[in-house]
């Protein structure tokens, strides 16, 4: 053999051996990076720049298990997408399989990294993450998010329950506080105007007993009903400002007894009063006119008072006539009972059972401002 063709022999049996070498590393080197996306719990695959596939791995292939027949190098994404929504694998495609896969298209092109989540045809949710690679081609990430998913509706499902009970609470409490407060009020204001009469040593002490246990009563139904009651804290020596005449006063409760105890208290201190039962009959009266104030009870028949209140308010505004004002006289004394009274437009909001001193404060403090204006 010529000395030439000794060499380019070698050559040849050189270079064979790198390639084959080369093959082998490259062989190796693929084989590690299937093991390696296959460790990955979520699903991953990978694409070329025209969206076709070039490897994914063995959870991409578990969580599309309805396409997976579907998936081979050189496929495009969008195809067997397309295959997917005509086997009915996507629920939210169903009716509108054509816009469907535009919008999913169009998400693939982009590739941003934006997360959306898809729901399969087992009922289990994904979340989708798609950027570009260097070259031009895309990596996505699929993870299942079902017990996320489930977590956050059972999440959901409690805060309603949650807040069903808040207001069942709610709602018990006011119809306790009414319940309980509206009979009290009857006894402490009518053994306070009967402590008012001409009475013998002997009866004045079955008085002052009666009261004592009622305002213990009152404390234990305060304690249960957690609602406290700022309107005790108010000055005993307040006096009721009013005009030269007689003052009057249109008082609304559709509780007899309560009405008699508003009568005893105003009329004792020379107020003209007049009793109405429910908030119809009061925002009537009140359109007769010729009231200094108005005392409204909240929960009454036919027209509550709140109702009543916003009523003479928007009445006040579109006739031009002055504010009457107008003090709430509740049961409820609740933080968000108050605010709604505000809300509606009273000048205050005092609880029941109502003291005179309290009753005659709020009254001083409500037409101080208009006596001032008249003078």
């Amino acid at each position: 053999m010529a000395t030439g063709g000794i060499w380019r022999w070698i050559g040849a049996r050189l270079g064979g051996r790198a390639v084959a070498d080369a093959q082998a590393q490259a062989d190796l080197a693929e084989t590690r990076l299937r093991d390696a996306i296959d460790a990955i719990p979520e699903g991953v695959v990978f694409l070329d720049a025209e969206g076709r596939y070039i490897l994914w791995n063995r959870r991409y292939a578990e969580i599309y298990h309805r396409s997976a027949d579907l998936f081979r190098p050189g496929a495009r994404l969008i195809d067997t997408l397309r295959e997917g929504v005509a086997r009915g694998d996507y629920p939210d495609a169903i009716g509108c399989e054509a816009a469907w896969l535009a919008e999913r298209e169009a998400k693939l092109a982009q590739a941003t990294g934006e997360r959306h989540e898809q729901q399969v045809s087992d009922g289990r949710w994904l979340m989708i993450e798609e950027r570009r690679t260097s070259d031009g081609g895309v990596i996505g990430l699929r993870v299942d998010i079902t017990e996320m998913k489930q977590q956050a509706a059972a999440l959901e499902e409690a805060l309603v329950h949650a807040e069903a009970a808040h207001r069942a609470k709610a709602e018990f409490l006011a119809d306790m506080s009414h319940e309980l407060r509206t009979p009290l009020n009857g006894v402490l204001g009518l053994a306070q105007a009967l402590d008012a009469t001409d009475l013998c040593p002997d009866q004045r002490a079955l008085v002052s007993d009666i009261r004592a246990a009622a305002r213990q009563l009152n404390r234990i139904v305060n304690g249960l009903l957690d609602y406290g009651d700022a309107d005790l804290a108010v000055d005993e020596r307040a006096g009721v400002a009013g005009p030269d005449r007689p003052l009057r006063v249109l008082a609304a409760d559709d509780n007899p007894t309560n009405r008699k105890v508003i009568e005893l208290m105003l009329e004792a201190a020379g107020v003209q009063v007049t009793t109405v039962e429910n908030g119809y009959e009061a925002v009537e009266a009140w359109r007769a006119g010729g009231y200094d104030a108005v005392l409204m009870d909240l929960r009454m028949p036919v027209t509550d008072g709140l109702a009543a209140i916003r009523t003479i308010r928007k009445d006040e505004a579109s006739l031009g006539r002055a504010r009457t004002p107008t003090i709430v006289l509740s049961a409820n004394t609740s933080p968000e009972d108050r605010a709604a009274s505000a809300a509606a437009g009273a000048d205050g909001h005092i609880a029941k059972p109502i003291r005179v001193e309290t009753l005659f404060a709020a009254l001083d403090a409500a037409l101080s401002p208009q006596v001032a204006q008249a003078v």
